[in-house]
């Protein structure tokens, strides 16, 4: 039997562009089964999301997943910080590594793996400055334009 393929990527657009990235990682999520339900129907956002560190501990925060509509009770808290699942020694390179100074973890895109499970995709990144935002804009209009076959 041939399994169905996941529709569902949600990504956040916005911190591709106030940040470079990295380094990419793949992170389990700790759900509970109303929230996943919400995430196989598309209701998630991750405007403004970023993960921090409790305890040894990975957290994202400010992910929002809204209230499955089918649920009647044992419902959470739509922003609550949900705890992410990397190995120990991938949890260590980035613990050391926000420790410097302007780095920080990026939630940048939620989908459903092949094996039915949430996962989201993080990058340790560096917030950009004015002008490398303003080169950013510069670059995908050159590109927009050689794709239309027109000169910049």
């Amino acid at each position: 039997m041939q399994k169905i393929k996941s529709k569902v990527d949600i990504k956040n657009k916005k911190a591709g562009f106030e940040y470079e990235f990295l380094e990419n990682y793949t992170a389990g999520i700790v759900l509970a089964g109303t929230e996943i339900k919400s995430i196989r129907a598309g209701k998630a956002s991750l405007i403004d999301s970023y993960c921090f560190f409790d305890r040894g501990e990975l957290y994202v925060k400010g992910m929002h997943i809204a209230d499955y509509w089918w649920a009647s009770y044992n419902r959470k808290d739509p922003k609550r910080d949900r705890k992410l699942l990397l190995k120990k020694k991938e949890l260590k390179k980035l613990q050391r590594s926000v420790k410097e100074k302007g780095l920080t973890i990026v939630a940048s895109r939620l989908f459903i793996a092949d094996n039915g499970y949430a996962k989201l995709n993080i990058s340790l990144a560096r917030g950009k400055k004015e002008y490398d935002k303003r080169e950013t804009i510069k670059q995908k209009d050159i590109r927009r334009a050689e794709q239309r076959g027109e000169e910049y």
